[in-house]
C-alpha cells in the first residue's frame, strides 16, 4: 500500500469504519441499516453549510435564466459577445457559475471513502481497522429491518431480491424529484421555434429523465447498502434544497 493510500485510510477510510461499528453496536436493535442512516445523517449535517452554498448557488443559477435566456437570443449569431455579456451579467448579480464545485470537491475523498467502507464489507479482514478501544462485534447481521440484504446486489447470488430492486427504484424516484426541483426554467420567448430555447428545454428534459435512469443503472449492480446510502442522502439534500428554495431571496 502506497503512503497517499495509508494516508487516506488513516484520516478517512478507518474514522468511517469505527464510526460504523460504534454506531451498530450501540444504536437500539443493532439493526446494521438504521447504522448506515445515521452515519449518512452525520455526514450530512457536517456538510451542511457547504452543501448550503452550492445549492443557494442553484437557485441563483434558476433565478437568472430568464436573463441569460435574453442574452443568448440576443447574441445567438456572435458567441464572443454572448459569452462576453454573460460573465457582464454574473457579475452585475454577483453570481459565480463555478462556486458550486467546491462543495463537491470537498465532499469527495470523504464519499469515496464511504464507498470502499461499504464495497469492501465488514469481514475479518477489514476488522484490523478498528480502534483499540472499538471492540469488534462477535457477528454483523447485514439485514435491514429484517426485509433488505445490505451486502446483496439486485441480482443478488440467489435470483432477484425483490426488497432491493424496491430500494434502488425509491433512490431513482427521489433522484428524480430532486433534479426536478434544481432544473432551471426556461422562459417562452417570442419565437417559438428559437432554437436555443429548443436545444435547452431538449437537454433539460435529457437531464431530468437520464440521472434517475443512469443512477438506477450503477446502484443494480452494486451492494444494496450503497442505495441506502444514496436515497438517505438525496432525500437529506431534497429537504435541504426545498427549505433553501421556500425561503424567500
Amino acid at each position: 500500500m502506497s503512503p497517499s493510500n495509508n494516508l487516506f485510510t488513516v484520516l478517512l477510510y478507518q474514522p468511517l469504519l469505527n464510526i460504523l461499528i460504534l454506531l451498530y453496536k450501540y444504536l437500539p436493535l443493532h439493526d446494521f441499516g438504521i447504522a448506515v442512516i445515521v452515519l449518512t445523517v452525520i455526514i450530512r449535517l457536517l456538510f451542511y453549510p457547504l452543501m448550503a452554498r452550492s445549492i443557494k448557488n442553484q437557485k441563483t443559477l434558476k433565478k437568472l435564466q430568464p436573463k441569460i435566456q435574453e442574452v443568448q437570443e440576443k447574441y445567438k449569431q456572435d458567441k464572443q459577445k454572448q459569452a462576453e455579456a454573460l460573465l457582464e451579467l454574473y457579475k452585475k448579480e454577483k453570481f459565480n457559475p463555478f462556486s458550486g464545485l467546491l462543495p463537491i470537491l470537498v465532499q469527495l475523498p470523504v464519499l469515496i471513502a464511504l464507498f470502499n467502507v461499504f464495497r469492501r464489507g465488514l469481514g475479518a479482514e477489514q476488522m484490523v481497522y478498528l480502534y483499540p478501544f472499538v471492540a469488534q462485534p462477535p457477528l454483523i447481521n447485514t439485514t435491514f429491518l429484517g426485509l433488505i440484504d445490505l451486502s446483496e446486489s439486485c441480482s443478488g447470488q440467489t435470483g432477484l431480491l425483490i426488497p432491493n430492486v424496491i430500494l434502488v427504484v425509491l433512490v431513482g424516484i427521489v433522484q428524480f424529484f430532486q433534479t426536478k426541483m434544481t432544473m432551471p426554467e426556461t422562459q417562452k420567448t417570442k419565437q417559438e421555434d428559437n432554437p436555443i430555447a429548443q436545444v435547452s428545454k431538449m437537454m433539460q428534459k435529457q437531464m431530468l429523465y437520464f440521472f434517475p435512469f443512469f443512477t438506477v443503472l450503477i446502484l443494480w449492480k452494486l451492494p444494496a447498502v450503497i442505495g441506502l446510502y444514496w436515497l438517505i442522502s438525496t432525500l437529506f439534500s431534497f429537504f435541504q434544497q426545498y427549505l433553501i428554495f421556500k425561503k424567500p431571496s
